[in-house]
């Protein structure tokens, strides 16, 4: 039975996620351009930089000068990704971002050497200590992921129920260092899902834990981004990350065109037609996917940037 919500919540990672795969030749200043167009858009939350090694990500070497130089914009909240405890120091050295702690486990353990050069019991044996680490800097501890929760180019189909056992994991993870995690993000990192297989993974995640609420991070390498997401929407996720003119994907997934998240634009369009509220200005998104573009030097895989809204071609023919 089709749960669609009436409102969903976007996680705009096209800076993020854009910028660590296009190496070291966008301009700090283009960065911080695009990260402040979107801060005008009605985005709520926008993941702007990792802090990772630069030698391995050399887009995000100027990570620090970026979150020195955006203008945050009020009820907007700003984050980073990091991947361990000295990701972490380097966030909280910055002082200008939305710190939120999150636990992080793999549904793929080849993912997980290539991503972080860790085992499974290393990185079970990690989180523990990140969540000290939070505690420590008062930083709230409510988001657990699986990253590869759908399948994984290095080890093929992950099965659904080993995904339940993960997220069991976070939970008991949490729970026994006196935290209560309220909502799990499911990673579709290399673009192996497909709307059933999103039905049946999130319908035994629900099943499972009823109390706790899903995000999706769907990655369109494949072209089945959308579909995937109004699948999602058809369960009752209510929380989705999307990057802004499809920018981004993962540099250590082992496909060449890795495309990133679900565009935020398209996603929105979809939203908007089917009566969902994004709290989003499409227009606006629209031309910071056209400024994405521009920055870049090359096309982007998002359609509405291209086509428009319906919308604006409502308002064009009267109706």
């Amino acid at each position: 039975m089709s749960q669609i919500p009436q409102r969903v919540f976007i996680k705009e990672e096209g800076p993020r996620e854009g910028f660590q795969i296009e190496g070291a030749g966008v301009p700090t200043a283009r960065k911080i351009e695009l990260i402040d167009a979107l801060s005008q858009t009605g985005l709520q939350h926008i993941q702007i930089v990792s802090f990772v090694n630069p030698r391995l990500v050399p887009g995000m070497a100027d990570a620090e000068d970026v979150v020195a130089g955006f203008t945050p914009a009020p009820g907007v909240a700003y984050a980073g990704l990091w991947l361990n405890q000295q990701g972490l120091q380097r966030a909280i050295a910055s002082q200008r971002l939305d710190l939120q702690g999150k636990l992080t486990l793999y549904a793929s353990d080849a993912f997980l050497k290539k991503n972080q050069n860790r085992t499974p019991d290393q990185q079970l044996a990690a989180q523990p200590d990140l969540i000290r680490m939070y505690r420590d800097h008062a930083i709230p501890v409510r988001t657990g992921f699986v990253t590869a929760a759908f399948g994984c180019n290095f080890e093929g189909d992950v099965a659904a129920e080993k995904v339940v056992a993960i997220v069991g994991q976070l939970l008991a993870i949490a729970e026994a260092e006196g935290e209560k995690l309220e909502l799990v993000g499911l990673g579709d990192t290399m673009a192996w899902a497909t709307p059933d297989r999103i039905q049946r993974v999130v319908g035994m995640v629900q099943d499972a834990y009823p109390d706790i609420e899903l995000s999706l991070h769907l990655h369109d390498t494949r072209g089945l981004g959308l579909a995937n997401a109004y699948a999602g929407l058809q369960m009752g996720v209510r929380h989705f990350d999307a990057a802004v003119a499809g920018l981004g994907g993962c540099p250590f997934a082992a496909h060449q065109g890795a495309a990133g998240n679900i565009c935020t634009e398209d996603f929105v369009l979809m939203c908007d037609e089917m009566g969902i509220e994004t709290g989003v200005d499409l227009e606006r998104l629209i031309e910071c996917a056209r400024l994405a573009e521009d920055i870049l030097g090359h096309p982007l895989p998002g359609k509405v940037k291209q086509g428009g809204s319906l919308a604006a071609m409502r308002r064009r023919l009267g109706r």
